[in-house]
């Protein structure tokens, strides 16, 4: 192995599993991650609770797995105080599975994940993870959601953040598309699924106008403890002919109060964020102007716990 490869190992060990966050939070934003994107490694790699993953580090989430272990450590600190055994998970935007397989070990077998993901690559990646931890409660559809039944075009312009596929308009060179028929959240759910939910997870790429849109009429049908995780990208969602303010007023009108939780992808902050106490939502009053995971509950505090 080339000494080059060789400290990026050690780096990449010392940053996920060293005690104390010393050095880490450098090394992995100026050298680790440039180079992993770079020079991709394919790895299968076991997560703290224990989960395994297949990777390919030339993509920013599985990077992140093989780097630091987790993805998103805020959310997958709050999922873990939210879920317990036999709740229902809801999750729109799959992506490889990392919060449905989470959500399926907290949920057991008593409990079920309905896993959406439009993209066929990740959805067999899906699927695959499903397997690879003997997760009988996954429930993996290769579907979008939206507020109707329509035709959409996902495009992706860099395989460095596959996760980015999106039907936001975009003028550049894409590496891939693909068309797919898109239904309301409640049409590809169960009732039994619906009257279960306790989180439903929403990440789509800009679409969360029209994925709320089709929501909104199964809302009343959802437990009282029911939350509602919905990352927003109010730019993205302006280019689509959607607003920030119209996805806020739908939910209002529901019960539901605002929350924010702390989310960052800079890999300067993950080992801070490891390291430390993980953040809570807390209630949001003012305008939402820039990306931000927001969480919706009918718990009405300045903190969720």
């Amino acid at each position: 192995m080339p000494v080059s490869e060789a400290l990026v190992t050690l780096g990449s060990r010392y940053v996920r599993a060293a005690p104390g966050t010393f050095g880490k939070a450098a090394l992995a934003a100026r050298w680790l991650n440039p180079h992993l994107r770079e020079h991709p490694r394919r790895r299968v790699v076991t997560v703290p609770s224990g989960d395994l993953f297949a990777v390919d580090t030339q993509d920013l989430i599985q990077r992140y797995l093989y780097l630091f272990g987790t993805w998103e450590p805020h959310m997958t600190a709050w999922l873990r105080r939210r879920l317990r055994p036999g709740d229902g998970f809801v999750d729109v935007g799959a992506n490889i599975g990392v919060f449905s397989v989470l959500a399926s070990r907290l949920v057991g077998d008593e409990g079920s994940v309905v896993a959406i993901e439009a993209s066929p690559v990740f959805h067999r990646r899906l699927v695959r993870h499903g397997r690879l931890n003997a997760r009988g409660n996954i429930r993996a559809l290769n579907a979008a959601v939206s507020d109707g039944h329509k035709t959409l075009t996902f495009v992706l312009a860099s395989s460095h953040n596959m996760g980015a596929n999106s039907i936001v308009p975009y003028d550049g060179p894409a590496e891939s598309t693909f068309e797919i028929e898109a239904r309301p959240l409640p049409e590809l759910l169960d009732p039994a699924e619906i009257a279960n939910a306790r989180v439903i997870k929403i990440d789509v790429e800009g679409a969360e106008g029209s994925v709320v849109r089709g929501l909104a009429p199964m809302l009343d049908s959802l437990r009282p403890d029911a939350e509602i995780s919905v990352e927003v990208t109010p730019e993205r969602m302006a280019r689509l002919g959607d607003s920030i303010g119209e996805l806020l007023t739908v939910m209002r009108d529901a019960g539901f109060h605002v929350y924010r939780l702390a989310n960052d992808y800079a890999p300067e902050s993950y080992p801070p964020a490891l390291g430390g106490e993980p953040g809570v939502p807390v209630r949001w009053r003012g305008p939402v102007v820039e990306e931000s995971d927001l969480i919706f509950s009918r718990v009405d505090a300045e903190t969720l716990p």
